[in-house]
């Protein structure tokens, strides 16, 4: 039938003069054991590797059974290897007391490594927010580099610029987020250090992150300096009047400290009381709605009490 395609796929030279057996032997020709002192770690790798009882335990478990799964590696032109995916098992293999590291040699240029190191790290279980932060910036970066390489179809400036368009789409439809949150998370590689880690340690939310990003170095170390005094760190809406004033060139460390020096709610003294615990006290012809106006009472009453106890004693 006209115009019909065909799903009959003609085989490759490969595939004509080579066995199964003969393929599955080249691939593992590319594993091979490596000396760790040949292998670097992949440039601005953005995924922290700690030396914590999940490293302890990788560690028995490689002096146990060796390395089951090989790292990923590309040889570079002085002959040394570059790590691309594997830093916890190297570094298990080297406190191990290990030699050498069980590797997959991959043919790679630098931004197809850089993608496949980012997607390979994206299986732990737990990743900061600053290790996402700089895996998305040179992900996308890579993404489109290669997407601005015309292939000899793609040879017109026009379609190389929709094509690094679409890399952002891209990298949000693989990763399961957002173009917006991808944005804010690359926005926090913005940050100073200091700042950085109180994202990691849940102190700062993303938004007010996301809003000092915008500072320059001095001002966002003038927050640092308020957040070391005051022990406290700032709400979305004083980074949203800081960002301001910083765009409106009126962003003094005098201004951060005003800023910063103001109380926020959720800063607050607040009183927990447990829901159920409390009922248990409260007679059940009490309702609900009554229930903060009983408890109040009761604190009066036994404040009155101890204080008419505490007169009796001195007496």
């Amino acid at each position: 039938m006209a115009g019909r395609k065909s799903d009959f796929t003609l085989p490759t030279l490969d595939d004509l003069f080579s066995t199964q057996e003969l393929r599955d032997d080249a691939k593992l020709s590319k594993i091979r054991d490596i000396p760790l002192e040949l292998i670097d770690d992949f440039p601005d790798h953005p995924f922290k590797v700690r030396d914590d009882e999940d490293m302890i335990q990788l560690v028995e478990s490689v002096k146990e059974r060796g390395v089951i799964t090989p790292a990923t590696v590309r040889q570079k032109e002085d002959g040394r290897y570059e790590l691309i995916s594997g830093h916890r098992r190297k570094r298990a293999c080297e406190l191990a007391g290990f030699e050498n590291l069980r590797c997959e040699v991959v043919d790679l240029d630098r931004d197809a490594a850089t993608v496949l190191m980012v997607e390979s790290n994206y299986q732990r279980s737990q990743i900061l927010p600053s290790e996402k932060a700089f895996a998305y910036k040179m992900r996308l970066e890579a993404m489109k580099r290669q997407a601005g390489r015309p292939s000899k179809e793609n040879a017109s400036p026009l379609a190389t610029n929709s094509l690094q368009g679409r890399s952002d789409v891209e990298l949000a439809e693989q990763v399961g987020e957002s173009k917006d949150q991808i944005r804010r998370f690359i926005r926090l590689t913005n940050l100073v250090p200091e700042l950085l880690d109180l994202v990691d340690e849940g102190k700062i939310k993303m938004r007010p992150a996301v809003e000092l990003s915008y500072l320059d170095e001095d001002s966002q170390r003038a927050v640092v300096d308020e957040i070391d005094l005051n022990q406290c760190t700032p709400s979305h809406d004083q980074t949203i009047r800081m960002r301001k004033f910083f765009t409106d060139g009126k962003l003094t460390p005098e201004v951060v400290s005003a800023i910063m020096g103001e109380e926020k709610p959720n800063q607050r003294e607040k009183i927990v009381l447990r829901g159920d615990k409390v009922r248990s006290l409260i007679p059940k012809n009490i309702p609900v709605s009554q229930t903060e106006d009983y408890v109040v009472k009761a604190l009066e009453h036994y404040s009155r009490f101890l204080r008419q106890r505490a007169e009796r004693d001195s007496r």
